[in-house]
């Protein structure tokens, strides 16, 4: 059976010379305070996009245009259209398939927009947590 080792390298920031402690600590503290502020500039922005996307709506439509949804940023279907000639009494099931496909790609329409907008927001980079489905429409 084979061991696995695990190093741990020692990380240091690195001073010019004739930078005592106190001064290592006073540059470590700014650049923290430094990135703490763009993680909350970063946070601002993003409520603001929340907040955006519950206002902006795709569309999808299933069966040739029969059935349209519209669905929110926040993944939330904001409107059903069904037209006339395909309610069938003795179809259901057909009806039921095509609001279920509907509705199904307008999520997915929905999501790729709140995608885009944060690839915007982040300038492309892909910050962990931030890409999974229905993040941005949690409160």
């Amino acid at each position: 059976m084979n061991h696995l080792r695990w190093g741990v390298e020692k990380i240091s920031m690195e001073l010019p010379a004739g930078h005592g402690d106190e001064e290592r600590s006073m540059e470590m503290n700014k650049g923290f305070g430094q990135l703490m502020q763009h993680a909350r500039k970063l946070q601002e922005k993003m409520a603001r996009l929340q907040e955006e996307l519950a206002h902006r709506t795709v569309e999808a439509s299933a069966g040739g245009g029969m059935v349209t949804v519209s669905v929110n940023g926040r993944q939330q279907v904001m409107d059903i259209k069904i037209e006339a000639e395909v309610v069938n009494p003795g179809d259901v099931e057909m009806l039921q398939d095509l609001i279920i496909a509907a509705i199904n790609e307008g999520i997915k329409r929905s999501q790729e927009m709140a995608s885009e907008e944060m690839q915007k927001l982040t300038g492309g980079i892909n910050i962990p947590g931030l890409n999974i489905p229905g993040l941005l429409g949690r409160s």
